[in-house]
């Protein structure tokens, strides 16, 4: 409740010991036991703390001079509630926020863990918010776990698109005669492709082609600004039959080049801190690791014991994930409750939905381990990937969860990072533009002790065990080995270095990619000091 001169006050117990916080503008009571309960961990705690020890409250001066001003009130109340959601920008993501900023159509591209989602989504929303109507601006990725991800549709959803196998004619003709999908191509002015490493050189080719006869702009793209983004070191396109002039990659694409004005390799990694982990996972990623880097991921990752099942286990197929997951639930034994996705919406677009990464009917139990599919508090590190252990169910109060749990219980659980929090549901949307077509009502949670190589991309993990016997394929040991933050939470077994690969079209694309940067930075520093030369003449 708050008080006459806005300051806001718990209801407590009687003779419960509080602490009383000073933050500026108000003086908040709180029960010393919840505090450090809720707020251990939280920054809020140690300056709210300090201000207390600091800072008297009689005088009541300070408090006055802030609570005044109401516009700085709300904007640091909004920072303790929400965190800090700004992201420092690199030079290299500032350059492409501009172009995009600008009109140009730009690729992005860089190692897992350099921020190429979070650039991705800033540019969402700045092509839908400074540049041009939200419901011009179309937002796809390759997979359905993508798109769901970036609040999207797949790109064959957008694209009119069914059957890929068709020549580039009848795949035409097919969209023409898909009037929401012509409408969608003479709308659209800006399209985002996400995970465009799993796009085929054919589609690419085939979709460019079609945007110019659609829009009927003698531009390529018809004039539509691209922003797309992948890392083509990673899980490939799928192409069956092969194609007969032997291309794969998008890159491989005759409209590849035109299609982009600037095309940037992002090369600051957050994810992870060691330089002997990156430097190795570079390695792995260009197919080509040094010896002495692949005895200290043996020594280091490699171990005959097999890790605590609080770890969770990689596998490249989804019937080993599922295999391990229901034997470790009914090891358990416990009660389980059920969550049942909620979806509204129009049926053609509730199907993408299922193709995303939140479950159409989850069960949880006491003591499960379960991980978090989607942002929930990022300032709290509760984010895509944290892991933690069911604690027990409790009845929200203010609330009511029957239409996604029949039993009315939410979980609580306490993250690996030490927080403990009652999960509530989230929403998963599926956009056409700005319009909402589809959106599912999920509990945010799903079952941690193992978990799909695909499924885990655009993840981070604090330990992970895979098995790299099972893995198959190029890129697919990088993707695995890359979500994991340091070396202590990385176990591996059944190593073979024989399973490092990198795909030779792809260490070619990026070997002439440097190339060009290289390339262009001399030019623009020949240019610099000519015109200096030039000046002191």
């Amino acid at each position: 409740m708050y008080d006459t001169f806005g300051n806001y006050f718990y209801d407590l117990p009687s003779g419960e010991k509080k602490i009383k916080l000073a933050y500026f503008w108000q003086n908040f009571e709180y029960p010393e036991k919840e505090l450090k309960k809720e707020m251990m961990g939280n920054r809020f705690l140690v300056i709210a703390i300090t201000t207390y020890r600091n800072f008297s409250t009689k005088t009541g001066t300070k408090t006055k001079k802030w609570f005044g001003n109401r516009y700085r009130k709300k904007a640091i109340e909004k920072e303790l509630v929400e965190g800090r959601t700004s992201i420092k920008w690199t030079d290299q993501q500032k350059q492409v926020i501009s172009a995009v900023s600008m009109g140009r159509s730009v690729f992005i591209t860089g190692s897992a863990g350099t921020g190429k989602t979070a650039l991705i989504e800033h540019l969402i929303k700045t092509l839908g918010q400074k540049r041009y109507e939200p419901s011009n601006v179309f937002v796809t990725a390759a997979t359905g776990v993508a798109a769901c991800a970036i609040s999207g549709q797949t790109l064959h959803s957008f694209s009119g698109i069914k059957h890929m196998k068709a020549d580039r004619e009848l795949l035409l003709q097919s969209v023409l005669s898909n009037k929401q999908a012509c409408r969608r191509w003479k709308k659209a002015k800006a399209l985002v492709i996400d995970e465009i490493s799993m796009v085929s050189a054919k589609m690419f080719e085939d979709l460019e082609y079609i945007a110019r006869v659609i829009r009927d702009v003698d531009e390529v793209w018809g004039g539509i600004q691209l922003v797309v983004g992948g890392d083509f070191f990673q899980l490939p396109p799928i192409i069956r039959p092969p194609d007969p002039l032997g291309k794969e990659f998008a890159f491989e694409a005759d409209c590849w080049n035109s299609s982009f004005d600037l095309q940037v390799e992002q090369t600051q990694i957050f994810r992870q801190s060691d330089l002997q982990l990156i430097k190795i996972l570079q390695g792995i990623r260009r197919g080509e690791i040094d010896p002495s880097d692949l005895e200290c991921l043996e020594e280091v990752c490699c171990s005959k014991t097999k890790p605590d099942d609080s770890v969770v286990q990689l596998f490249p197929r989804i019937e080993d994930v599922a295999t391990v997951n229901e034997e470790r639930m009914e090891k358990l034994n416990n009660e389980i409750v059920v969550y049942t996705a909620v979806d509204s919406g129009i049926d053609k677009w509730k199907r993408q939905l299922g193709k995303g990464i939140a479950p159409d009917e989850i069960g949880l139990c006491e003591k499960a381990r379960v991980m978090l599919i989607k942002n929930v508090k990022t300032w709290r590190g509760l984010v895509n990937g944290a892991t933690g252990t069911i604690l027990g169910f409790v009845e929200p109060e203010e609330r009511d969860v029957t239409d996604i749990c029949k039993d009315g219980l939410l979980p609580l659980v306490k993250f690996d990072s030490g927080q403990t929090m009652v999960v509530e549901p989230e929403t998963w949307e599926v956009r056409e533009g700005d319009v909402v077509r589809a959106s599912r009502k999920q509990i945010p949670l799903i079952l941690a002790w193992s978990l799909s190589i695909h499924k885990c991309q655009g993840m981070t993990l604090d330990r992970l065990h895979t098995d790299l016997s099972r893995a198959f394929g190029y890129g697919m040991v990088y993707v695995a080995l890359s979500r994991v933050r340091s070396f202590e939470g990385l176990h591996l077994s059944g190593f073979d270095s024989s399973k490092i690969q990198a795909h030779p079209k792809v260490l070619k694309f990026y070997k002439n990619f440097v190339s060009e940067q290289y390339k262009e930075i001399e030019d623009d520093c020949a240019g610099k000091a000519h015109h200096i030369s030039r000046g002191n003449t």
